[in-house]
């Protein structure tokens, strides 16, 4: 039983390697997989990341935040989910806190998140 559990310790750790590394305020692109019948497709789920959950457990999630027809939509991904085919980094957002709740009850101009310089973006400026 030992020996099962470290098998399934070290696949989950050697995709947790392969995931990009964000935060709250961070703005991801999920790519998910979505099964209609017997058809597969991919389908993308851009916006501003809340929270993360658990950080360094097998059962660690996040939730992503975007508006869509002027309608706030919330998704919450198990990050080891199987369904998740990657998830890309658009922005990394300067914020002073780790889950963004507050951001729920904003909208327009108050719902900006300012954008966190690199080094590169720093040197070109």
């Amino acid at each position: 039983m030992a020996d099962l559990m470290k098998i399934v310790e070290q696949e989950l750790a050697s995709k947790r390697a392969n995931i990009t590394d964000f935060k709250a305020g961070d703005t991801v692109n999920v790519h998910v997989r979505i099964k209609e019948g017997a058809k597969e497709r991919i389908q993308q789920f851009q916006g501003l990341v809340l929270y993360r959950r658990g950080k360094g457990t097998n059962g660690e999630s996040f939730s992503v935040r975007k508006v869509s027809n002027g309608v706030g939509v919330e998704r919450v991904f198990p990050l080891l989910s199987p369904s998740i085919e990657k998830i890309e980094l658009i922005k990394v957002g300067k914020v002073r806190r780790a889950k963004l709740y507050f951001m729920k009850g904003r909208q327009g101009k108050s719902a900006r998140i300012k954008e966190k310089l690199t080094s590169n973006q720093e040197a070109s400026a």
